[in-house]
């Protein structure tokens, strides 16, 4: 088979997310985030595992996420569409019973008027100057929202992956103005505010990349392993170039392993060169530009080259894998590429 094999262990995104339903408490909900496709992972049977587990809210990015969410858990659980209400969603949010989070009047204004009693949500923009209303905005509908009883009130840390940082006082603050009175349910952290004091907790928290073994959760289990097979092996003397460009050049004898994957799988371009593989627990560097679908390796370290060599595993997260490309986790999980043979585990 020359397609790699991306392993999947459900079991630890379970654990990930009941440890994090621990630091936040019995007082606090934990949903979970399952947008891009559950991160790349496969939102319907990451989903599935979420609810055993014991998530009842469910947050996506897009209704047509939420579509898919709901096909897999069918009726119950809460499904929670960032985006909001947009125009042509009307007819899947009422006939699959998601739950817009309203950010704009005129949001307000569509949901109202085509879906008078559906459920909505609201996001509040706490100073990220992403999606929500301002406080000059809400301050106009808040009455009139909260005549209707929205199903939560949220907003988004800009920071909250650096604890110390400035910004995350400054949004709990705004955030708490923005809601002083409200009697309805309040969510302002993801992932790194699960990791922050209580004070950002309030009724629900939305973790998301750590469910998925990703930063800031530094204690997440690792539920993604991806080992690529080696096309061919080839002896190198020295002079000799690899890949495109000619950008490495053998200083002494080499051995050179071909993997199947390149950046159409999710590999970026920007690893060549940089990053590394592993065999077993020794480390063997990408040499050369990656290419659309292969990549090469020195393998001249190894006494014995097995049949597959692994990108991440036990020794090389994702993070780690975006350091050396300089970009983070977020995406190498999202763009794991649909060209692997995928194994579920749990």
């Amino acid at each position: 088979m020359a397609t790699g094999t991306l392993t999947i262990d459900l079991n630890a995104v379970a654990e990930n997310w009941r440890a994090l339903d621990r630091l936040t408490g019995s007082g606090t909900e934990t949903g979970a985030v399952v947008k891009a496709d559950g991160y790349g992972l496969g939102s319907g049977r990451v989903a599935r595992t979420l609810a055993k587990a014991g998530a009842r809210k469910f947050f996506v990015a897009v209704v047509e996420e939420g579509a898919a969410v709901r096909q897999a858990l069918g009726e119950g659980p809460e499904i929670f569409i960032f985006s909001g209400h947009m125009a042509g969603d009307t007819d899947m949010i009422s006939d699959l019973g998601l739950v817009p989070m309203i950010n704009s009047v005129d949001q307000l204004t569509r949901h109202f008027e085509a879906l008078p009693g559906h459920p909505f949500g609201i996001q509040l923009d706490s100073g990220m100057n992403r999606l929500g209303m301002e406080p000059g905005e809400w301050a106009a509908v808040a009455e009139l929202v909260m005549a209707q009883g929205p199903a939560m009130v949220i907003s988004h840390l800009a920071c909250a992956d650096e604890p110390g940082h400035p910004m995350n006082g400054f949004q709990l603050e705004a955030f708490r103005k923005m809601t002083e009175g409200l009697d309805c349910p309040l969510s302002l952290s993801a992932t790194g505010g699960c990791l922050l004091d209580p004070g950002y907790h309030f009724d629900i928290t939305r973790p998301g990349i750590g469910l998925y073994g990703g930063q800031p959760f530094d204690t997440a289990s690792k539920p993604v392993q991806l080992s690529l097979p080696i096309v061919q092996l080839r002896e190198l003397v020295p002079g000799e170039a690899v890949g495109y460009g000619n950008t490495w050049i053998a200083d002494g004898p080499a051995t050179i392993a071909t993997v199947s994957a390149g950046y159409a799988d999710g590999l970026i371009r920007a690893m060549g060169n940089q990053g590394q593989l592993y065999a077993d627990d020794t480390p063997c560097p990408i040499v050369g530009r990656v290419s659309m679908d292969l990549i090469t390796i020195d393998v001249s370290a190894l006494s014995h080259v097995p049949s597959h060599l692994d990108i991440l595993g036990p020794h090389q997260g994702v993070d780690d894998l975006a350091a050396t490309a300089g970009t983070i986790g977020y995406e190498i999980l999202t763009s794991l590429g649909q060209r692997y043979n995928r194994r579920y585990i749990g």
